[in-house]
């Protein structure tokens, strides 16, 4: 019997532009890296733009990027930009940085403009940084963000899932998936999360009409990055971590955390906080204690790490984990790495279940898409076995923490 599912964390426009692509998952290495974009360089117009994504440096024996001059060779000197699976740190060509005027000098907020030894940018960029590069590359035009859009939800469609939540949605995103609604294209449910600060034009959008399958859920923000940047924000030091920082990065002071919380309150709608270190999940449930706001369906999204003490507090407090058990599959290099110490608390679903949250009421899956690919079967796998099919039981991480399969499926009940 084909499963109905619901995908509780998505990024719909960035789906439909992943799926066209160059996908550099399946290199082993950053000269493999590099032969892809040579190959895919050939193709391509002189001056069009090559963009890449999911590279899994710390899935290779030498986690090295790339550099720019590396980039420059195999992309033919054009613009070239390569993002890690987890979109929080990519590489880019010389004339791309050029493009988005980031040179040794620029300084970023919440971001790393990496510098080699000669003091000049290595084509590394982390977090802000990265999205300055992204947010300089040339957009779609509406005629193509509206087949972008529709090859997304037909992929999705295409995986079983009737229900899809947007972590990221754009203010112009609610009206496209209305429309496509409306003409037949596509028959799906979307709830979604703008950005805080896109919030009001988010719900003037929704006024102005949209199909009663598409609604504004919440409000979304960034607490902190990602394991694989070292920049998931955690409560003691990675064993590998930045000089810099140590600890990771705290993207949000206690003050945005609690104004974020108060804004999304004001439009009667709850926060979705991207939290994926255990400082970052800390830092959530406190401001939501602080800020009142217990019991109004607040989201902390990822939650890969979980300090035992909080683990309770998401049933006090009435926060829905939104977790993406999928991420373990691609993350397990880097948790060895960066935090061997505290394997124990990775992904503790079996905990949270017992604390007494309730599968696909407030425990929810999603797979992050396309950080990862959307195929429920992979948060699946890593829930039951947590370890890659292959993989002898003695590779597991924290095998303490598995579930059975169908409080698996129910987590992906709609």
């Amino acid at each position: 019997m084909r499963r109905v599912l619901r995908e509780a964390h998505a990024h719909i426009f960035q789906l439909g532009r992943s799926l066209s692509m160059l996908e550099l998952g399946g290199c082993g290495s950053a000269e493999q890296m590099l032969d892809a974009i040579a190959d895919r360089a050939k193709t391509l117009g002189e001056d069009e733009w090559l963009l890449a994504q999911g590279a899994r440096p710390q899935g290779w024996d030498n986690p090295s990027w790339p550099g720019r001059a590396q980039l420059d060779q195999a992309g033919g000197g054009r613009p070239v930009v390569a993002w890690c699976f987890d979109y929080h740190a990519m590489v880019a060509s010389s004339s791309a940085l050029t493009h988005a005027r980031i040179d040794a000098s620029t300084t970023i907020e919440s971001g790393v403009v990496e510098l080699d030894e000669a003091g000049e940018p290595s084509g590394l960029l982390l977090e802000h940084a990265a999205l300055r590069m992204w947010n300089s590359v040339p957009e779609p035009d509406d005629a193509q963000r509206r087949e972008l859009v529709l090859a997304a939800c037909r992929h999705l469609i295409g995986l079983g899932f009737s229900e899809v939540h947007d972590l990221k949605a754009q203010p112009w995103l609610g009206t496209v998936l209305s429309e496509l609604l409306a003409a037949g294209e596509i028959d799906m449910r979307f709830e979604l999360f703008p950005l805080v600060p896109d919030l009001k034009a988010s719900i003037e959008a929704q006024r102005a009409g949209f199909d009663e399958r598409v609604r504004i859920a919440g409000g979304k923000c960034f607490v902190d990055g990602t394991l694989n940047s070292r920049t998931a924000w955690m409560l003691h030091p990675y064993a590998d971590g930045r000089p810099e920082h140590p600890s990771g990065v705290a993207m949000m002071t206690t003050k945005q955390i609690d104004n974020a919380l108060l804004a999304c309150k004001e439009h009667g709608l709850p926060l979705a906080s991207h939290a994926i270190g255990d400082a970052a999940v800390r830092a959530v449930l406190d401001a939501i204690e602080r800020n009142g706001c217990e019991r109004t369906r607040c989201r902390i999204e990822h939650a890969e790490l979980i300090d035992a003490a909080d683990l309770r507090r998401f049933v006090e407090l009435g926060v829905i984990a939104s977790l993406q058990p999928c991420h373990l599959l691609a993350d397990m290099e880097a948790l060895r790495r960066a935090v061997p110490d505290r394997l124990d608390r990775v992904l503790p679903i079996r905990s949270l279940l017992k604390s007494g949250l309730a599968p696909g009421v407030d425990l929810l899956f999603g797979s992050d898409v396309p950080i990862v690919r959307a195929d429920a079967e992979d948060s699946i796998q890593a829930a039951i076995h947590r370890r890659r099919a292959g993989m002898s039981e003695s590779e597991s991480i924290n095998p303490g923490e598995a579930i059975d399969e169908e409080t698996a499926w129910a987590c992906f009940a709609p």
